[in-house]
């Protein structure tokens, strides 16, 4: 019985963002107005935060960019429109938080390589999302974008070392009046031949 309402839960989201996504202009606060109200409605019925929040989400994330990648409208405004939603309804606030966006930055990645998005706008998308969201937070941004980039960075790597090295060139320099300090190093991906 939950997995079927676990099943109508994605399938709603997915329909709702390409519904909203292909009915009006401003899809980063269409689908930020969608993802917010299911992410706070999980938060409230099942009383998840950080990581167990993170783990529940993954479902949603999965919906929301599998629905945006499909419309074939810009993903980055997509993304960013998710992480807002995500982070708002989370109501994450100062140290949860850094962890909580490092780890939703790499979930994004990897979903969005999943349904065949490009990283590189998911990553500007998300990181866009991020400064925009701690801003009403007290988080400083500049730790919270250089978490997002690290998680970002880090799942990249671990798909292959050409996504690592994208989504690092990607995720570098200064974003919307914000630094981007990586400090940590990534593996490269052991690739098969």
């Amino acid at each position: 019985m939950v997995d079927k309402t676990k099943e109508g839960v994605v399938e709603s989201v997915k329909n709702s963002i390409v519904s909203v996504i292909t009915g009006t202009g401003d899809i980063v606060q269409a689908v930020a107005d969608t993802i917010f109200s299911t992410v706070s409605n999980l938060v409230k019925d099942a009383g998840k935060t950080g990581a167990a929040l993170i783990e529940s989400v993954q479902d949603i994330i999965s919906a929301a960019i599998s629905g945006i990648v499909e419309t074939g409208k810009n993903l980055e405004e997509g993304i960013k429109g998710l992480v807002i939603g995500v982070l708002k309804g989370s109501k994450s606030m100062g140290e949860e938080a850094l962890s909580f966006i490092g780890a939703l930055a790499g979930k994004i990645v990897k979903t969005t390589f999943n349904a065949g998005g490009d990283v590189v706008a998911a990553t500007k998308g998300l990181l866009k999302g991020v400064i925009h969201s701690v801003k009403k937070t007290g988080v400083d941004a500049e730790k919270a974008v250089s978490e997002a980039a690290a998680g970002a960075i880090k799942a990249a790597y671990e798909i292959s070392t050409e996504a690592g090295d994208k989504v690092k060139n990607a995720a570098t320099g200064t974003i919307d009046g914000v630094k981007v300090v990586i400090k940590e190093t990534f593996p490269k991906n052991k690739e098969k031949k």
